[in-house]
């Protein structure tokens, strides 16, 4: 019980520092973005607030346990199974942009957009050096963690696929590198839905 308090507290402080980046990143991001009219920092800032918010019920799941007192308390896996079903939506939501970029490609602005994607991966690549995995029966840490590893992740693909068409003018691998992000996410997130949903709900899966 002591070792399960303890990695709790250490998961929440983990989250609350990971939380205070993403927060400062997204605000820089927005504000840079409005001061020079650039639709790709403003797009990767307001995305960053969308995990922000989940990292957010992820800490409050963690207060909360606190103050009832139960380590083990499903307040954790509802906030995790919560927080992975945000991340499905931000799954498909990158899938539609990308299916819609297949047939209207739109012009893009390949120095700035590579900048934007480099930030967010250094960013990203700190806090999961912050966060490390985790154990996996903490559904509502797994599922923070998931949503910075997203992050990371698409940010690998958008930089080869942006000097791929900066270098090599091979467009189409912008929203292929899309696709491929927003599937590995939506395979993330159905792992996790489906393991918490059988804790949530006492069933045997």
């Amino acid at each position: 019980m002591h070792h399960n308090h303890t990695l709790n507290y250490n998961n929440k402080q983990k989250t609350f520092i990971v939380i205070v980046l993403t927060i400062l990143t997204m605000g820089a991001e927005i504000i840079y973005g409005y001061s020079t009219n650039s639709m790709g920092l403003l797009a990767d800032g307001y995305h960053m607030g969308t995990h922000a918010f989940a990292l957010g019920i992820t800490y409050g799941a963690y207060l909360l346990s606190e103050h009832f007192n139960s380590v083990n308390n499903k307040i954790e896996t509802l906030a995790g199974y919560t927080s992975a079903i945000f991340l499905t939506l931000s799954g498909i939501w990158i899938i539609i942009e990308a299916l819609q970029r297949f047939f209207n490609p739109l012009e893009i602005n390949f120095n700035e957009a590579i900048i934007v994607a480099v930030i967010g991966l250094v960013i990203n690549s700190i806090c999961i050096f912050i966060m490390g995995k985790g154990e996996d029966s903490d559904y509502n840490f797994t599922a923070a963690y998931y949503h910075i590893l997203a992050d990371a992740v698409t940010s690998i693909f958008a930089i080869i696929a942006l000097i791929s068409g900066k270098f090599y003018n091979i467009i189409f691998l912008d929203p292929v590198a899309g696709l491929l992000g927003g599937l590995l996410i939506l395979s993330w997130s159905y792992k996790l839905i489906y393991k918490s949903f059988f804790v949530l709900t006492d069933l045997k899966s």
